[in-house]
């Protein structure tokens, strides 16, 4: 595997690990934006290092779709991931700023989204399911 993968994919497990603990916590102040967020990270970086893994341009970008479109050339199963890629890219942007709440529903289904989608790119890179 590629260095540059190699980083994206250590980048992303971070993203994974910090959206997992804060997840897990039970506290008086919520955490689902921020949960969130870190687990559309996790997917984002994980299309970057599965893009860069197979030499294409990596954008500068945060719309996993647009990932998603540059991908399909190289995954072309992955399009049914369409619909959880769109419901994930909210927490890029639109959950960071005031007048939006995630709940923890919310945040349960940005971890399953996130557990496919991580899922899938592992296999794809040959890196043991975790």
């Amino acid at each position: 595997m590629k260095a540059d993968t190699q980083e994206w994919v250590r980048c992303a497990e971070e993203d994974f690990q910090v959206a997992s603990s804060q997840f897990r916590l039970r506290t008086k102040q919520p955490t689902a934006n921020a949960v969130g967020f870190h687990y559309q990270q996790c997917v984002e970086k994980y299309l970057k290092a599965r893009l860069t893994e197979a030499g294409a341009s990596v954008p500068r970008v945060h719309d996993l779709m647009l990932l998603l479109q540059n991908l399909l050339p190289i995954e072309p199963l992955w399009a049914p991931f369409a619909p959880t890629l769109l419901g994930l890219n909210d927490y890029a942007v639109k959950f960071r700023y005031p007048g939006h709440i995630a709940t923890r529903a919310d945040a349960r289904d940005a971890l399953k989204a996130c557990h496919s989608i991580r899922a899938e790119v592992r296999l794809s890179l040959g890196l043991p399911k975790k």
